[in-house]
């Protein structure tokens, strides 16, 4: 526990982590992954390579020196990070490593000496929080033991197909090597994929939607290939691989599904907002929640002899309105998959915009908006004030339906979000 001298201590750090927060986080890493090799397989070294996870980790810091006082403030934070720190499976006796070398670097950026009272402040504030950390994710620990088909670690799965979704994205269909049953999740929720990287001869881990639905026999993720076309990009260790190297047949490692972006409530209407490869997780939710007014196994009245003539079953059928931006229709994933799905259900409202569109593509047929999505042009149905709003892509895309979403009077309490590859949607 702080005392109240080392929570001040801490908190007159605060402007030097606005200052130097991602060197610092910068140096600690470097110096980590140095004096500890194995973590390169936890640490995901694109990451690494693009500044990404220091510049989370300065953030994350520097919130908590801010809230040093009621850390509880950061509780939905914290959660978000205890479901990445499981998908990694990340062990108690990793914070004592990251703990050593954290103290160190700030000693040594900032050149306090290891005996200083504020290096002390800020060992007892790290461990307070790794106590906060290691007890949260022991439940979701134990919560993988305890499941159906769940487990904890890596567990190997064979790709039993892959299919080219688009220019860029490619989706993969995984079955347990082990034949045993598959978990049960939520839609929206990722797995962790562990895979070996020929450039850097090391296993490495990435996170991605699962775009499957609970109710199938296999997990699916579809990925986006991350490469150099545009200037200043590093190709992705791990998408690249995937997509020139793993093929039909070859095993790879999975974590248990986990995330705290999911679907809430089936019995909602439900918006799913999302651009590029955000729809993955949206498409988990789009056939979950079909499932769920069709299925009797799933549904409740269903099962008590409701059929579509009957007010019970129409009234299960709530609208679903998937409204997707892409740059264009070759870089537009599983679109087929969605008209389908939407020519068999009347209850769901498929709109799509395209920044770039090909001289033989029909407004109103092929696309309804060109150009970039602009929610206040949407006609008024597509945008219920009461449903639940869910929202995911590319930070600055997100941002911006999420003003727009809040000047229409959506309420802040309605929407729901994540920004893949960051962890959370930051305004």
């Amino acid at each position: 526990m702080l005392n109240e001298r080392q929570k001040e201590l801490v908190k007159a750090t605060v402007p030097v982590l606005k200052e130097n927060g991602e060197a610092l986080t910068a140096y600690f890493y470097k110096r980590m992954l140095k004096n500890n090799p194995q973590l390169k397989e936890t640490f995901n070294m694109g990451h690494q390579r693009s500044g990404a996870q220091a510049k989370a980790l300065a953030g994350a810091v520097l919130a908590y020196a801010e809230n040093i006082e009621d850390p509880s403030v950061l509780a939905a934070v914290i959660e978000l990070i205890c479901h990445k720190h499981v998908s990694l499976n990340i062990q108690s006796p990793d914070y004592n490593i990251v703990g050593e070398n954290l103290l160190h670097s700030i000693s040594e950026v900032l050149n306090i000496p290891m005996d200083d009272e504020l290096i002390a402040a800020w060992g007892a504030a790290y461990q307070q929080l790794a106590d906060i950390f290691i007890a949260a994710e022991s439940k979701l620990y134990d919560e993988r033991r305890n499941a159906t088909g769940g487990w904890v670690g890596w567990r190997n799965f064979i790709v039993d197909k892959k299919i080219k979704e688009s220019e860029e994205i490619t989706s993969f269909y995984l079955v347990p090597q082990d034949g045993q049953p598959l978990p049960s999740y939520k839609p929206g929720q990722y797995i962790t994929l562990r895979v070996l990287v020929p450039e850097l001869g090391i296993k490495q881990p990435r996170q991605y939607s699962l775009s499957s639905s609970p109710a199938d026999n296999y997990l699916r993720i579809s990925v986006k290939r991350e490469d150099a076309r545009m200037e200043g990009q590093d190709p992705g260790y791990v998408s690249s691989t995937l997509h020139n190297t793993i093929d039909e047949g070859n095993v790879v490692e999975l974590s248990a599904p986990a995330g705290n972006f999911y679907l809430l409530n089936p019995d909602a209407t439900n918006v799913l907002i999302s651009a590029g490869v955000g729809l993955t997780p949206m498409i988990s939710m789009v056939n979950h929640l079909l499932a769920e007014h069709s299925d009797p196994n799933l549904n409740p009245a269903l099962r008590e002899g409701a059929n579509s003539n009957t007010e019970a079953y129409r009234a299960l059928k709530k609208d679903i309105y998937f409204i997707h931006a892409a740059r264009s229709s070759e870089v537009h994933a599983l679109r087929k998959e969605l008209e389908n799905l939407a020519s068999q259900n009347d209850n769901l409202h498929i709109f799509i915009a395209y920044e770039n569109v090909k001289e033989n593509e029909v407004a109103g047929k092929d696309y309804h908006m060109q150009g970039r999505l602009d929610l206040n042009a949407l006609p008024a149905e597509y945008l219920p004030k009461d449903a639940d709003y869910y929202l995911c892509g590319p930070v600055p895309f997100m941002q911006e339906q999420y003003r727009t979403l809040i000047g229409l009077g959506i309420p802040q309490e309605k929407i729901y979000s994540e920004a893949f590859g960051t962890g959370g949607l930051h305004l």
